[in-house]
């Protein structure tokens, strides 16, 4: 079974029952220097272990080094 969530603007198609931290591993995205929202919330890395809902609007943003 599949969910339909939202990732920077696009929709995607993922397993029911995937995590923030699943779906960064899905994405190809580490886990270190990214901070996610999930409609529209700070999602704590706390809580990366709780399946995301259906039709989550997720937010993904990665740190940049730069002067």
């Amino acid at each position: 079974m599949t969910i339909t969530i939202e990732v920077n603007g696009d929709e995607k198609e993922v397993a029911d029952g995937t995590t923030a931290a699943a779906l960064l591993a899905v994405l190809g995205l580490p886990e270190r220097g990214v901070a996610i929202a999930v409609d529209g919330v700070l999602h704590h890395r706390g809580t990366w272990d709780a399946p995301l809902p259906d039709g989550a609007r997720i937010d993904i943003l990665t740190a940049v080094q730069g002067g």
